[in-house]
Formats: C-alpha cells, sequence, structure tokens
C-alpha cells in the first residue's frame, strides 16, 4: 500500500508541474519544445524499436516523453484511427499510415504485452506525424516536381504541434483546423463525395468523325445520351434514338458549361474528350488538386487577388467575398505561367516593353530575318551595350542576342496600355494587351508566360483605392499623353497564381482541361 501511494504522489506531483515548466520556457524567451508528461501507467520504450524506425522526429518526441508511452488514452487512439482510416476523403491514402496495423493493434490493445503495447505506441505516433505533415503540406514537394512552382513551404513543427494536440480537450477538433480551409479544399472533397456516389462505368471511348449539330441523327448519339445520363445531366429514357434532339441539347449545353467548354452545343472533338473521361480518371482529378491545394498558402490574406491558370480566370477577394472577376489569358503550354504567391506593388501606364530572351529568339529574331521593317512596323528601338540605337540596317545577327530590344509606349505595345507588377523571380506580371479579341476564345492559354487581363484598367483604378487623383478619367488623360508612369498601390493586397482543375459547385462537379497536362504524372507520382 506505502508503495502505492507513492506512486500516486509522483505521479501528482508531475502534473502540478506541468504548467510551471511550460512558464519557465517563456521566461527564459527560448523556443518552446516538446513536453510531454506520459500518464503513470506508460510503459519504457527501447532505443532498438526507435531506431528501426530510422526517423529523427519520432525519436525526438520520445525523448520528450523520457522514453515512455504516450497513447494510454483509448479514446485518443480511436480518434486517430478515425481519422487515418477516412484520410481518404482528403485525397490521401490510408495505406500510408499503417492503417490494417494499427486497427489490428487496437483491437488486442486490452491483452497487448508490454512489448507490443510499446510497438503500437510508436507506430501511431509515426502515422500520425506523417498524417499532419501530409495535410499541412501535401505529400510530395512542389518545389522538386516542377521549376516553376515558386510557393513557400507551409512550415510546421510536427512535435510541437504534436504537444498541443494532446494537451487539447478536443483532439478531433484540433485535428480538423489542421487542414486547408479555403474553400475550393473543402469544395473539392464535396466532389470527391459526390463521384463517389456514382456507380461504376464501363464506357468505351466513344469516337466521331465529324461535327455532330442539333437535329443531326449519328449513331455515336446513343452513347453520348448514355454518358450524360450517367453524369445527370440527362433524365434516364427506356429508350435512346440516334437523333440529336431538343433535349440532348439542352443537357450537351449544361455538359459543356460544367467543362469549361463554349455552350454552343456544338458536339466537337473538344466535348467528346471530356464525356470520354471515366469516373476513375476524375477521381485521380480531384485528388491531385487535393494535393495541390496543400502546398497552396494557408493564409491567402484580407485582401487578394487569385488567378486559377486552367479556368483563365482573375477572382478579386476581400474578407472572403468576391468582389470582382475578369477573364484571363495565360502561358501556353510551351511557356507555361509559373506558381507564385507575391504581393501587388506598382501600376505602369504607358508601359515599355523589354523583350525577353526566349521571346527574341524564338519569335523577334526570326521575324527580323524575313523583314527588317519588322522592327520599324512593331515600333521597338535596339539598343546595343552602350546604349546606341542602333537602326534595322545596322542590325547583325551574329549580335542580336547582345542588343536590348525595347517597344515604346502606345497603342500597339504588347503590354497595351497599364502593367502590374508583383515581385517574382520569373519576370512576369499582369497586363493589358492590344490583342482583346483573344479573350472571346474559349482556349485562352496563349500569352508567353504573363497573364494578359480583361478590363484591366477596372482593375487598376480599383486598385489604386483614390477616386480624386487616380479615377478612370484621369486615367485615360495619362493613357492618352502616351508617357510611361509609375504608381505605387498603397493597399495591401496579395496575389496568387495557382493551378487547379477540379472543384464542385451547387452539387455539380466541375472539371477544366489540364492545360499543362499535370494531373495524370502528379496521380501516378502520389500513388507510386
Amino acid at each position: 500500500m506505502n508503495k502505492l501511494f507513492l506512486i500516486l504522489l509522483l505521479c501528482i506531483v508531475t502534473s502540478c508541474k506541468r504548467e510551471e515548466l511550460k512558464s519557465e520556457v517563456v521566461l527564459k524567451n527560448e523556443a518552446p519544445k516538446p513536453r510531454i508528461q506520459p500518464e503513470c501507467k506508460s510503459i519504457k520504450i527501447g532505443s532498438t524499436l526507435l531506431i528501426s524506425f530510422n526517423n529523427k522526429a519520432l525519436t525526438d518526441f520520445y525523448k520528450s516523453t523520457k522514453y515512455r508511452t504516450i497513447w494510454q488514452s483509448e479514446e485518443n487512439r480511436k480518434i486517430i484511427l478515425a481519422e487515418l482510416l477516412k484520410s481518404d476523403e482528403e485525397g490521401l491514402n490510408p495505406e500510408d499510415y499503417k492503417v490494417k496495423a494499427l486497427s489490428n493493434f487496437e483491437k488486442k490493445s486490452a491483452t497487448l504485452n508490454d512489448s507490443d503495447l510499446a510497438k503500437y505506441d510508436v507506430l501511431l505516433t509515426a502515422s500520425f506525424q506523417k498524417y499532419i505533415s501530409h495535410l499541412t503540406n501535401g505529400t510530395l514537394n512542389p518545389r522538386k516536381l516542377y521549376k516553376n512552382w515558386d510557393l513557400r513551404e507551409n512550415y510546421i513543427d510536427i512535435n510541437e504541434t504534436m504537444t498541443h494536440l494532446l494537451d487539447s480537450d478536443s483532439l478531433a477538433d484540433k485535428i480538423e483546423q489542421l487542414k486547408p480551409n479555403h474553400i475550393v479544399y473543402k469544395r473539392l472533397k464535396k466532389a470527391l463525395k459526390l463521384i463517389n456516389t456514382l456507380p461504376k462505368d464501363n464506357f468505351k471511348p466513344i469516337k466521331i468523325t465529324e461535327k455532330i449539330t442539333p437535329n443531326d441523327t449519328n449513331p455515336s448519339i446513343v452513347d453520348i445520351k448514355k454518358r450524360l445520363i450517367y453524369w445527370k445531366e440527362l433524365q434516364p429514357k427506356d429508350s435512346l434514338t440516334p437523333v440529336y434532339d431538343e433535349e440532348t441539347v439542352i443537357a450537351i449545353k449544361k455538359f459543356q458549361v460544367r467543362h469549361g467548354l463554349g455552350p454552343n452545343a456544338i458536339i466537337d472533338e473538344g466535348t467528346i474528350a471530356s464525356l470520354n473521361f471515366s469516373k476513375q480518371q476524375r477521381i485521380h482529378q480531384i485528388i491531385v488538386n487535393l494535393e495541390r491545394w496543400k502546398w497552396y498558402p494557408k493564409e491567402m490574406g484580407k485582401e487578394y487577388i487569385i488567378i486559377n491558370i486552367p479556368d483563365y480566370r482573375l477572382t478579386l477577394i476581400k474578407d472572403q467575398d468576391t468582389l470582382r472577376t475578369h477573364r484571363v489569358i495565360v502561358g501556353r503550354a510551351k511557356r507555361k505561367t509559373p506558381i507564385l504567391s507575391s504581393k501587388l506593388t506598382q501600376v505602369v501606364f504607358n508601359p515599355t516593353w523589354t523583350v525577353p530572351p526566349t521571346i527574341l529568339r524564338e519569335d523577334v529574331i526570326p521575324a527580323i530575318l524575313k523583314s527588317r521593317s519588322y522592327l520599324t512596323n512593331s515600333n521597338i528601338k535596339v539598343y546595343d551595350s552602350n546604349g546606341r540605337i542602333v537602326s534595322p540596317y545596322e542590325w547583325q545577327l551574329s549580335q542580336a542576342e547582345t542588343y536590348r530590344y525595347v517597344q515604346s509606349p502606345g497603342t500597339f505595345n504588347s503590354l497595351g496600355m497599364v502593367k502590374i507588377i508583383f515581385p517574382n523571380r520569373f519576370s512576369v506580371y499582369l497586363h493589358d494587351t492590344n490583342h482583346r479579341d483573344y479573350f472571346d476564345k474559349i482556349d485562352r492559354s496563349l500569352s508567353s508566360g504573363c497573364v494578359r487581363v480583361d478590363n484591366p484598367l477596372e482593375l487598376t483604378e480599383y486598385l489604386l483605392d483614390d477616386a480624386a487623383n487616380w479615377n478612370l478619367e484621369k486615367i485615360t488623360k495619362i493613357l492618352q499623353s502616351e508617357k510611361t508612369k509609375f504608381i505605387k498601390i498603397k493597399k495591401e493586397v496579395s496575389f496568387h497564381l495557382l493551378y487547379w482543375t477540379a472543384w464542385s459547385e451547387n452539387n455539380k462537379l466541375i472539371f477544366r482541361d489540364d492545360i499543362y497536362a499535370l494531373d495524370a504524372n502528379l496521380y501516378n507520382k502520389l500513388r507510386n
């Protein structure tokens, strides 16, 4: 009895010192370290077991517990197991977290010996650490996958997070807070649930030799109607005819809208390509987009611009409300628009355009070789290394890449009338265009990497936020002068150039063409 009393007393004293130890760390202005207080029934963990995992974060965690088990609470164990088992709802793979082995341990937990209890504890911790890491940063590192993705890592101290979770009165709620909170991520999770309610599909690819227009009769229409019924665009029928009737026209238009296609009711190769996607391919597409959203910033900013490259759309959001949207033109597949986050800093009216190296090599030099008048017609001045203007007839191919090529401001300038700058290592920016008719195209991956914005003057007026000095009337006068003018953006507006090809809206699955062909490759890397 005396021994039992001493053990209980020791536990009480240890528990009482818990907050005191935390206070001492804060008073010394040191970085807080994980400090786990195992329950009194904890078991000693041997060093050999920890070494077998070859995981520094895991070893460091148990160092803070004085190498004793910490998952004595059945409630906490079951909360974590439930999270790992349903990790597929987050686009993750439950097999990555040893869920079968953990479930077997839990079933036998009441009869496990000390050695197996230690193994269970360590395996649960290792799996939970991995899950936290995957929730907050994704399974893969985009900085290693892509040269033109420039996103900061969502830093998290795994063991400190584990400590806070264990200290929490509501472990399940705290885990939920680790998940991305952006509306698009939530809509992706909704999309995954929606598509999983659909039955298995076993369709064969549809092939057409020519476009199908309303009232046409075509044998492929029967298979097209079956697809539309499957995707719930068309009501089920007892019999299907090969006639492209009015009801099917309406269904095709709905399908085209959901897939970012022109809702013209013409069944062409683009519409057929979208119809030929299987349920499984669409699930893969949703999963890779859930992964991407774990890479993106957790906090977008109080006011921010977000551009979804495959959707060709700019959205300005303030306090979680969408204030305005603009169509955009993005980089084509050979000159992809980069993925990045930054802040808007400056507006340039009547910008000059210095031709970048890639466009110089691939576009400008070949055009000059065809005709020296290209430079005059394009209003481009050429400067040598001393800053001297080189006339079109002095221009030499051997020196072509040493020259600097600058297009003067004006109506024909490639950047249009305005440029909006945000710091980045790719030298890309938002700008107007002298080809505004391009905004009416469905496929708008047409630029050399920068982003062209429809109605940029209205966006600029909003960003400058100065009705007295920078209203549209005064901006127009500046533009008419054709003199370059730089204006600082005073308000803080974050800027995000991102890439996602799936989501949901109003219980409808939404998809966009994977214009840079990233989805399938990313899924293979995630699951192989």
